[in-house]
């Protein structure tokens, strides 16, 4: 587990790994990674705020009817400094059913999956399709 000193450093790299799209912080305070976070931290004084802070986002939205990829980021907060714990990404369906789920734990910032990456480990995998051979005539 590794240290990033303050919330900016912490949000560019993650948003530099392609988690740039909207969060939000203890279920509520919806935002950017940056704003979510400092949103929660102004709304909370420091003996009030949780060392443990969990992020919620999706990866992957399509839309109402499509599948989509969320993504949960247990961040530890203490004396000004975050640390990633651990992640979980699953893909669900249209109804909210679980379709596939990676837990990801011992992370860091730097050691995190890209949001493509992750994405790609709860994304069906391609199936090999038949090859199409040109039809013969028969005698």
């Amino acid at each position: 587990m590794e240290a990033i000193s303050d919330l900016g450093m912490f949000a560019k790299i993650l948003t530099a790994k392609g988690y740039d799209g909207y969060f939000q912080t203890q279920g509520a305070y919806a935002g950017k990674l940056k704003d979510s976070i400092s949103e929660y931290l102004a709304d909370n004084p420091k003996g009030v705020a949780k060392q443990d802070l969990l992020l919620t986002g999706y990866l992957q939205w399509t839309g109402d009817n499509k599948p989509r990829v969320e993504c949960c980021m247990w961040v530890k907060y203490l004396n000004g400094k975050f640390f990633l714990n651990k992640m979980e990404v699953t893909r669900k369906d249209q109804f909210g059913q679980l379709l596939k789920q990676e837990k990801l734990t011992n992370l860091s910032v730097v050691t995190a999956p890209k949001a493509k990456e992750a994405i790609a480990m709860v994304s069906d995998a391609p199936g090999q399709k038949a090859v199409l051979r040109p039809k013969r005539f028969s005698f």
